[in-house]
Formats: C-alpha cells, structure tokens, sequence
C-alpha cells in the first residue's frame, strides 16, 4: 500500500502504555476478561460482550508507561493507522457530502494491553473493535502482529483491512444500522441474534471493500498483491477458520461475523463495484 505521503488524521487518541492497575473489574474481577476471551474463540462478537459488560477501571487506576519504551516498529505502525484512519476520513466524507448529509469523523484508540471505552473494559486478546456509545474504534497495534503470526495475513494492506472493517462499523452506527440490529436482535432467539449479526459483520466488510475501491480511484494507493492481503484477513478471521482453530470443529449457528468464504465475498462485493448500496446485506438472498 502506498501510504507515507499520506495525509495523518488529527482524530487518534493515543493510550498505548497505560497500564490499567488496582481490582475495580466488576464481574468477578478477572471474570470480565476471561469472558471476553472464551467469547473470542466461540466466535461471538466481542462488542456484545463489552456492551453487556460496561465496567472497568477508573481513570485513578491506569498509570502511563514511558513512552521512549515504544521500538521503532511500532512507532511506525502507529503512523501507518492513522494514515488509514485519515483515507477513510476523506472517502466517507466525499461519500456523505454527495449524499448529501455530513460524515461525523470518529476516533481511534491505540492502547496496549487492556483499554475502559464507553461500551466497557477490554483486554487486546479480544481483537480491535469499534464502540458505538463513544464513536471510537480500538486498536491494540499488537493485533498486526497476531493478523500475521496467527491468523495467516502478512502485509500492510491486510492491516489497512482492519481499520477500514471498524469504520465501517461507525458508517453503520451513523445510517442507524446498529441500533436498528441491536433492537431486533433484543427481540430474537440466540440463533436469530447471532444471524442477525453475521449481517451486521459482512456489511461492514463490504463497507472496507467500497473504501479500498474509492481510494484507489482517487489515490492509486494500492499495490500489487494489496487485495489478496486484504481477503486473506478477511479468510483468517471468518468464524469456521477460527473455531476450528479453538476447538477443532464448527458450528455454523454460532457464527457472528460470517464464514471466511463469506467474509471474502462480500469485501470483494465492496471493492470491485465502490457502491456503499451494493452492501445491503441485511436484504440479501445469498451471504
């Protein structure tokens, strides 16, 4: 991805190094965490688990590292975010403008370890994710290394993914596409909650796919190859791929963000055609 002359967004809330200290975890203390965790490996989104869990330390709890500790690596990762965050700013911001209504800029968080947003106290093991009461996305940089490692999607562009995945969720929060979920997901059984949120997921993925489509067109930012990193970490993260990892089989009606074949179809849906109303998910015959 061609990204350094790239402009840097003014909207990152830089946390990495605090660490958040003391035993004020409700819910059994640790419990928060290792709930959020096995969550994780169930394949259940971690954003549900954070809004039925909104606890965590206080501000008086989080003590701030030394921030000469950060290497090089991820000084410039952290650069690399927020020239993502920046691209998104502009291609979603031109996209409302035509449509005629104005882009709210979200934040971005970058924390390391364990970050208290507005939907409640996270640890990085959960894997980024975007809060909709504080209209913030989080990132623990760390993930970039797990996407690699773990999940099987080296390169920058797969990263880029990431980020352009947890804004889409925020464009979903201000079309009122996650109220609108939540409420009919309140009213559902488990199966129809956790299908209702696969909806919710693959949009957001086409969402990613209208962003890349969008700024290249506009910033030839893209690479050879920068796609194909891009659906290999939408692959690495579908549901099948990562509960076969935790457990050794899959089971298709726990799914919450969609098969990997899933994940890959609908980002390509998103990039290929730039069409935010090509990603109608939710009135869709075929996922």
């Amino acid at each position: 991805m061609r990204w350094e002359s790239g402009r840097r967004s003014e909207n990152v809330e830089d946390r990495r190094g605090l660490r958040v200290g003391g035993k004020g975890i409700a819910v059994g203390g640790l419990g928060t965490i290792a709930i959020a965790v096995i969550a994780m490996f169930l394949g259940i989104d971690p954003g549900v688990v954070l809004n039925q869990l909104a606890v965590g330390p206080s501000t008086s709890q989080m003590q701030q590292a030394d921030p000469a500790s950060r290497s090089p690596e991820e000084n410039r990762l952290a650069e690399f975010s927020s020239v993502v965050l920046a691209d998104t700013e502009d291609v979603w911001s031109e996209i409302f403008r035509k449509s005629g209504s104005r882009y709210q800029l979200p934040k971005m968080v970058l924390f390391t370890g364990a970050v208290q947003s507005a939907c409640g106290f996270a640890q990085a093991a959960m894997g980024p994710f975007y809060c909709p009461s504080d209209q913030k996305l989080y990132l623990d940089l760390s993930f970039f290394n797990d996407l690699h490692t773990r999940h099987g999607a080296p390169g920058d562009f797969a990263q880029a993914y990431v980020i352009a995945h947890e804004v889409g969720h925020h464009v979903q929060n201000l079309m009122g596409v996650l109220e609108k979920s939540h409420s009919a997901k309140a009213r559902s059984s488990d199966g129809e909650a956790n299908a209702i949120q696969v909806r919710v997921e693959l949009q957001a993925d086409c969402l990613a796919g209208v962003w890349a489509n969008r700024a290249e067109n506009q910033r030839q930012i893209l690479e050879q190859g920068d796609i194909e990193e891009a659906l290999g970490a939408a692959a690495g993260v579908g549901d099948d791929r990562l509960q076969k990892q935790a457990r050794g089989y899959v089971v298709p009606e726990s799914f919450t963000h969609g098969s990997s074949e899933q994940r890959m179809r609908w980002f390509l849906i998103g990039a290929k055609s730039g069409d935010p109303g090509r990603c109608n998910t939710f009135n869709a015959a075929r996922l």
